[in-house]
Order: structure tokens, then C-alpha cells, then sequence
């Protein structure tokens, strides 16, 4: 129970959907979501695929605890081969598009082979079919998603959709779903894109049936309890949204800034959550309009915003006159700080450019940001960027850059192929910072050294939600860590990635984790689900998780010379703060950490590993 045990198997090329069982086996082992939609991407793709070819399936994928009463039920996650990065993808939303498959009836759909032209599928509980989207390919996330509302002529439908990034092949292009939640890091609308897949709209009335009602009930009160007393998730998130962290990080010598040269930005605090929630003398309105919850989310997180209509980015686009998704702390990092920009309303309105558009605004300030740096060394010119001066701090510039992305126009279209194409292009790989091409988000492993390992290990490249230590290293959860040291990172490294993988697994927001351990959702997972889930069963299959994943990338082409940082990391010494002097010691935690993982010096699973983990 929970899993609905129905898997609907889309075939792009022969405009075919069916119906087959959930392999339960799997199930029991891989719990949902993230685990058993890459168990299915493992058996049934070669890791070899190219990921923009028929031949990389793509697959829409809930959780065992999605759409149920459990808190922050609305996660699902979009898996396949990665086109930034060549490794394993998995791209993890909220809203309310995952909770409303589910209660449709479907645990996952699987997206295989190219259509001919372009389609939609259209899901009313167990009735799904194909449809022709000509009309809305050329069309923006917002206009898809209000063209097959009113097509249904049903307000309570839900739509994940692709914009134009991910139409034209942007690398770092994402799924929306909801007008601005979206699956956003490694590329998966480029996928979508690929297939001539437009988008999904489903409208869903099943319903979810769980093993215990009553059990489930008492174990999700208690953890909402939890939440709703704990600093961070019952104060600080609510109030502030992960913004909250933005003069937190500059303070500690942690913020990258102007593509990695500092760890400091002086301009931090004009984009913080302080500034967004300032009333402007312009319109006594402030950027921030109110804060916003995904399905079954007692935290509300996420920010509406309107941006200054004075502004010149909006003053003559009255479209962008609306209140919308607001800045988050990475996309105000990634589109401020990186590129040394401290606009706030320039910032929010290239994420509503985002949103629209469909990229994951981390991969596109982190690429422009490595762009300035080849300006600045004399690498492109105007000439190549079409005329603009790509200056740091130049918000104009920056500006213009958004939109030539969004759109794949003259320089946009290479800054859409990620920076470290970009700039082993034009001769400086060492500017681009990545791991396994993808652009590291908003902590300066120099500062953090924790992150450094995180990042460096990511079965998905650089990434901060796969382990984020940053919960230990500055906010003390579940206990201090002094993030200047590298003794007991490889523990805290492995544990973190082990439990994310078995949280993302289930259908609930990481973000739950900073109030609740494995001790308050294995027993929700063990309320909803046959068989006996207690907490060590749940962290093994986080762990076998992680051990697939890693085999799927060997597989595919990786080796541990692949798990390390960008060289201004390792060598160039932080400038100020709290971490001045400091580079990331990478080479001191790696071997503990494959020793830990139980791999080999080369960072390769041991027999002994595969075989305690069933793989």
C-alpha cells in the first residue's frame, strides 16, 4: 500500500501509453521516487546512451509518501542520463504537480523513445493519452501551462511543462511545474525537450491508500509538531525562506563570489532576505509579497515577489508586472553574487525569467559568471558577446545575458551549453566551477570544507542537496562541526548522502531534515507501507541508492580522477574571512571517505560492499 502499483509507460515514437504493474520487488528495496526510478534507469538504459537520444529514458517519479498526509508530501522527482554532465540525474520538485499524479493513480511514468512532432500527455486518473502540442512549442512555461488549464477548462489540473531553454537545447534547461516549482539541476528539460515532449497535465481523484490510516496520522502529527517547534523550519524558513542564509554565508567567508575569486561580497546584504522584505520609496511595496507552500507543507517556504515597476527591466514589460516565484537563496547566490551583481530587482526578475523560460538559475549565474571572468582575462570580447561589455558588477549586461539564454540567441546559446564548455572553448577550462560539469552552488568549499567532499563525491555533480553539511558545519544540526576542519567530514559526508538519498526516496522535502531525523520519517514510510520500514532499514536503502548510482556513472564513464574541485579551490588561498588562507583539503578526506564507502582506492564499490547491498 501507498505505492499505487501502476506504472504508465509512455512510447514517444509510437504514441503508445500502457499500463503495467510496479515491480514490488524493487519497491521493498528501493523505496520510490529517486531509488526505484533509477533501479528502472539502471535496467533498462545503456549508461553509454547519449542523453539527448531516443535511447536515455526519462521518468516522472513519486514516492511511496507522496500526496498523503505526511508533511511536505508534494515531492516528485524527474530521473535520467544527465546532458550537462553525462552522469545520473535526478531533479527533485515540489508544488503540487507529484502529489496530484499520485492521487491519479500512478507510482511513475516512463517517457521513452522521440515523437515525431511535438505532444502533451494528458492524464485524467487512468486515462492517458498523447496529444498534439504543435500550437504551444515555441511557448513559454506560463503560456503552456494557462493554454492547457483553460484547454480542460479545469482550474484544479496540474501542468509540468518545458519553456523554450528547453526547446532550443540549453543544457542546464528544467521542468516546471506550477508556474515556478521545478525539477531544475542537470539538464532534465533538455531531455524533455529532446522527445518533442511539451508537457504533462494531469488531473487526478483516486486518491492514496496507506497500510495504517490511524498509524500514519499520529506518526505525521507528531512530526509536523516537530516542525512547526523547530528554529529553522517553524520560524526561520517561514519568515525568510532559505534567503535567510545569505548574510549568515557572507559573514562565515563562504559565499563564492565573481566566479570564485572571492569569498565575500559586499553587496550581500542588498540581496538578502532583509532587502527583499524593505518597502521601496518607488511604490511602498516591498520585493517580497508573501511566502508560499507546496502540497501538504507546513514550513511555506517559497517567496512571491514583485519586482519594482519602475525598474528598468519591467517598466515597459508589463508581464512581468505580476507576483510570482521569488528569489531563493542559491538562484540570489547564483544571479547575484557569482556575477558580482547586487540589483535585487534585476536578480528577481531574471528568475521570473527562470521560471518562465525553464533553467535552473544556479547553472545559468554560476556560466555567466565564469563568462565575466573570460572578459575580464581577455579571452572573449564584444565582439563575441554581441556588443556588451560582460564587466562584473555590469547589471545591464547581466541582464541581457539572461534573456539572450532564455531565448538561445547569439552568445545566450553558449552560455545555454554550461561553463565548462564554455570555457574550455575559449581556452580557460580552469575558470569553469564544476564537478562533473555541473556548476557548484552557494557555499565556497574554502570555507566549508565539508561541501568541498560533498561536491566533489555528488552522484550528480556539484550539488548542496545531496549532502548538505552546512546544517552541521554552521547551523549546529543535528550537531556543531567546526567547518574550518576536515577531521570526521568523511563520516558526516557519508551519513548526510545516505539519509538524503532514503528522504528524497519517500516523497518529502529534504528541508524536513533539519527538524527531523530518520527516527521521525522511517516510522510515516512504516505507517504508509507494507513491511516492516524501521530506521536502519531505511538508511540501508538510502545507502544502496547512493552505491547504484555510483555504479551507473563508472558505467557510464567516471572514475574517482573525476571526484575532486575546480583548482582556484585547491590552490588559491580565500581572501578574507573567518576562512582567509584557507583552500579546500580535499586530498585529506577522499580516502577516508572511499574507506568509509567501502570502495577502493580508485573509489570503486568492493564486491564486498555490492554484495551486502543486494547489488
Amino acid at each position: 500500500m501507498s505505492w499505487t502499483g501502476k506504472i504508465l509507460r509512455v512510447d514517444l515514437a509510437k504514441g503508445a501509453c500502457t499500463t503495467e504493474a510496479t515491480n514490488m520487488e524493487w519497491a521493498h528495496d528501493y523505496m520510490g521516487q529517486r531509488g526505484l526510478a533509477t533501479k528502472y534507469l539502471v535496467e533498462e538504459t545503456d549508461p553509454t546512451v547519449d542523453p539527448l537520444s531516443p535511447d536515455n529514458k526519462m521518468i516522472f517519479a513519486t514516492g511511496p509518501l507522496t500526496g498523503t498526509i505526511a508533511p511536505t508530501s508534494g515531492r516528485w522527482s524527474v530521473v535520467c542520463k544527465g546532458p550537462l554532465t553525462g552522469a545520473i540525474a535526478c531533479s527533485n520538485s515540489g508544488g503540487f504537480f507529484g502529489a496530484e499524479l499520485k492521487n491519479a493513480g500512478w507510482d511513475m511514468v516512463i517517457f521513452e523513445g522521440k515523437s515525431a512532432s511535438p505532444v502533451y500527455l494528458d492524464i485524467t486518473n487512468d486515462q492517458a493519452e498523447l496529444k498534439d502540442a504543435s500550437d504551444l512549442w515555441g511557448k513559454s512555461v506560463w503560456e503552456t501551462e494557462t493554454a492547457l488549464r483553460e484547454r480542460r477548462g479545469d482550474p484544479d489540473v496540474r501542468v509540468a511543462s518545458i519553456g523554450l531553454a528547453g526547446e532550443n537545447g540549453a543544457l542546464y534547461a528544467a521542468v516546471v511545474n506550477d508556474m515556478d516549482r521545478a525539477a531544475g539541476r542537470s539538464g532534465v528539460g533538455a531531455v524533455m525537450g529532446s522527445k518533442n515532449l511539451k508537457a504533462v497535465v494531469v488531473r487526478g481523484t483516486v486518491g492514496v491508500t496507506v497500510n495504517d490510516p490511524m498509524a500514519l496520522m499520529k506518526t505525521s502529527n507528531a512530526a509536523k509538531e516537530a516542525l512547526a517547534e523547530n528554529a529553522v523550519t517553524g520560524t526561520g524558513l517561514p519568515t525568510h525562506g532559505t534567503q535567510v542564509l545569505m548574510n549568515v554565508i557572507n559573514e562565515i567567508g563562504a559565499l563564492p563570489t565573481r566566479n570564485g575569486h572571492d569569498v565575500q561580497f559586499d553587496g550581500a546584504n542588498d540581496i538578502s532576505a532583509e532587502a527583499m522584505a524593505e518597502v521601496r520609496e518607488s511604490d511602498g511595496q516591498a520585493n517580497l509579497v508573501s511566502n508560499h507552500a507546496c502540497f501538504g507543507c507546513p514550513i511555506s517556504c517559497a517567496r512571491r515577489s514583485k519586482i519594482d515597476p519602475t525598474h528598468f527591466t519591467v517598466k515597459d514589460k508589463p508581464q512581468y508586472q505580476i507576483v510570482s516565484g521569488g528569489l531563493e537563496y542559491e538562484a540570489a547566490w547564483a544571479l547575484g553574487a557569482a556575477n558580482g551583481v547586487n540589483d535585487l530587482e534585476a536578480l528577481t526578475y531574471a528568475n521570473f525569467v527562470c521560471n518562465e523560460q525553464g533553467l535552473d538559475p544556479i547553472s545559468l549565474g554560476a556560466t555567466i559568471g565564469a563568462a565575466m571572468d573570460l572578459y575580464s582575462a581577455g579571452a572573449i570580447s564584444q565582439e563575441d558577446t554581441g556588443g556588451v561589455a560582460l564587466e562584473f558588477g555590469n547589471t545591464e549586461a547581466f541582464v541581457a545575458m539572461v534573456e539572450a539564454t532564455a531565448c538561445g540567441e547569439g552568445f545566450g546559446k553558449e552560455l545555454g551549453q554550461g561553463s565548462r564548455r564554455l570555457c574550455e572553448k575559449y581556452g580557460h577550462p580552469e575558470f569553469s566551477m564544476t564537478v562533473k560539469s555541473q556548476e557548484f552552488p552557494a557555499y565556497d568549499p574554502r570555507g566549508i570544507q565539508g561541501m568541498g567532499l560533498t561536491y566533489a563525491t555528488s552522484n550528480r555533480g556539484a550539488c548542496h542537496l545531496r549532502s548538505y553539511t552546512v546544517a552541521s558545519e554552521v547551523l549546529g544540526i543535528p550537531e556543531k562541526t567546526d567547518p574550518l576542519v576536515t577531521e570526521g567530514k568523511a563520516g558526516l559526508v557519508k551519513a548526510f548522502q545516505d539519509a538524503t538519498a532514503a528522504v528524497d526516496s519517500s516523497g518529502t522535502c529534504i528541508f524536513t531534515t533539519f527538524a527531523l531525523s530518520g527516527e521521525d520519517i522511517a516510522p510515516m514510510v512504516d505507517a504508509a507501507c507494507e513491511g516492516d520500514w524501521s530506521v536502519e532499514r531505511f538508511v540501508e536503502v538510502g545507502e544502496r541508492i547512493w552505491n547504484m548510482e555510483r555504479q551507473y556513472n563508472i558505467a557510464a564513464g567516471f572514475t574517482g580522477a573525476d571526484d575532486t574541485l575546480p583548482e582556484r579551490l585547491l590552490k588559491d588561498a580565500a581572501k578574507s574571512g573567518p576562512a582567509e588562507g584557507s583552500v579546500n583539503r580535499l586530498d585529506e578526506m577522499l580516502p577516508e571517505y572511499y574507506e568509509q564507502r567501502g570502495w577502493d582506492t580508485d573509489g570503486v564499490p568492493t564486491a564486498e560492499t555490492l554484495g551486502r547491498l543486494g547489488l
